[in-house]
């Protein structure tokens, strides 16, 4: 799996999990004559001190991409850094310019911030500091837009889209889009647990670099379940909603020639 670590839908930020204790070994007396004791004494209320705010929530907010852009740009962007999730930001059903980029640690943040106003392609980007609350704020709005809280115009359309998956023909396969960066075949299971399929009918699409392109291929026992598995189309995994498309074995081959997959 590309990531190193995954989200918690609970608020509390990334769980690091347990700290390694140290001892400290004291040659001299500094508390109630045991040696050691008074550092001791106040290592642990250090700990218990930080241990009782949660982490901040690694998110930025970049401004000024260009309207072609991909997850796997963003992730050029932040090379080095360990992307969770990008949350790209549309209005009336265009791309706005802006996205949402979730790291992999707090600490991870500053280095983002380190690449503002530094060029993607022939546009500079803007990075700014995010909050949790905001990054959810526009994860909420992106639903609302996608399930019709945006003008009817964008709604005729989606409707339209919609229609031509419904009229699509179904072969077994499903090709699915905006996977996290994070998501491994476990994740994917979990998403169709309802289906009957194994993890070795399960492909995640990888790009040049070896790294996860947000891309999966599901193969299904039949036609029949592969239309049933529609019914999960937008729904979310994490925090992302998966775009479920009918596909085919050749499709599959022949993303996969041009790319990579993990099979």
């Amino acid at each position: 799996m590309f990531a190193r670590g995954k989200y918690m839908d609970r608020g509390d930020g990334r769980e690091l999990g347990s700290k390694r204790q140290r001892l400290v070994d004291s040659s001299q007396s500094f508390y109630g004559g045991t040696p050691g004791a008074n550092l001791l004494y106040n290592a642990s209320s250090y700990s218990s001190s930080y241990m009782a705010e949660p982490p901040p929530f690694p998110v930025v907010r970049l401004r000024g991409l260009p309207f072609d852009c991909t997850e796997s740009d963003v992730a050029d962007f932040f090379h080095g850094l360990d992307i969770v999730d990008v949350l790209f930001i549309h209005k009336h059903g265009r791309f706005s310019g802006t996205a949402f980029c979730v790291l992999g640690f707090p600490l991870q943040v500053d280095y983002a911030l380190q690449r503002n106003r530094q060029n993607m392609g022939r546009r500079y980007i803007e990075v700014f500091r995010s909050k949790r609350q905001e990054y959810y704020q526009a994860v909420a709005n992106e639903l609302a837009e996608l399930r019709g809280g945006s003008p009817k115009r964008s709604v005729s359309r989606a409707r339209s889209y919609d229609e031509g998956k419904e009229e699509a023909e179904h072969t077994g396969v499903l090709r699915l889009r905006g996977l996290p960066f994070s998501a491994g075949k476990d994740d994917i299971l979990e998403f169709f647990k309802d289906f009957d399929i194994s993890e070795d009918c399960t492909h995640i699409v990888l790009n040049s670099e070896g790294r996860p392109s947000g891309e999966a291929f599901v193969e299904f026992a039949n036609a029949e379940q592969s239309r049933a598995a529609m019914v999960k189309d937008r729904m979310t995994l994490g925090s992302r909603y998966i775009e479920l498309f009918p596909s085919s074995l050749d499709e599959k081959k022949q993303l996969c020639s041009l790319e990579n997959v993990w099979s």
